[in-house]
């Protein structure tokens, strides 16, 4: 989950010439900001996802409703998600709850049960044998979440150099990348590290 500006710049770009860089405008008006919640399949280089007003607990839920939804007859859906609260919430606990056929008492959030606490819904959302399973990176960790190497190259592939007229457009010409990303790049990431210490 990304929030990205709908950024119009003040005049046109110059292009390149002989002898000089393309030079972009750096002043800018700002037409508000849309919320990319994405889901990045790890198994195929897919990218689906939902581009909302807000980054709340419903939206997030919304999220993973459409992913299941987008990728129906799976057996277990597993989720990787960074620290960020809404992926521990009440509303996906009770979500998951329902998906799952979980029947018992989920307790009252701050107080009791599975909803005590942060941690209490972390464990209860890791636990292994339900239909969804959600992983969690460790905090200051978020490059090990595949999703933000996708947004890396939406930033540069279509936002860093882009000119946004309104929010619609935004929104327009990120699905519109999404789908030619889907149909001409999709494959999965592939780690290089070979876990060897770093040298200076």
């Amino acid at each position: 989950m990304t929030g990205i500006q709908a950024l119009e710049r003040i005049s046109p770009d110059l292009p390149m010439r002989t002898g000089q860089i393309q030079s972009i405008e750096f002043e800018y008006a700002r037409h508000g900001t849309q919320t990319l919640l994405g889901g990045f399949n790890v198994a195929t280089g897919i990218i689906n996802g939902l581009i909302q007003e807000t980054r709340t607990e419903p939206d997030f839920v919304e999220s993973i409703k459409y992913l299941i939804d987008k990728n129906p007859g799976g057996k277990v859906y597993h989720f990787i998600a960074d620290q960020l609260n809404t992926h521990k919430s009440e509303s996906l606990v009770r979500f998951v709850a329902d998906y799952c056929g979980d029947t018992q008492d989920l307790g009252i959030k701050g107080k009791s049960g599975i909803l005590k606490s942060m941690q209490t819904r972390e464990d209860y959302l890791m636990t292994a044998d339900r239909s969804i399973v959600f992983h969690y990176t460790p905090k200051h960790a978020s490059w090990m979440n595949q999703i933000e190497i996708w947004f890396g190259i939406l930033m540069r592939k279509v936002i860093k150099r882009g000119n946004f007229i309104s929010k619609d457009d935004l929104r327009n010409k990120i699905f519109k990348f999404m789908n030619y990303f889907n149909e001409t790049m999709a494959k999965p990431f592939k780690w290089t590290y070979k876990g060897k210490a770093l040298t200076a």
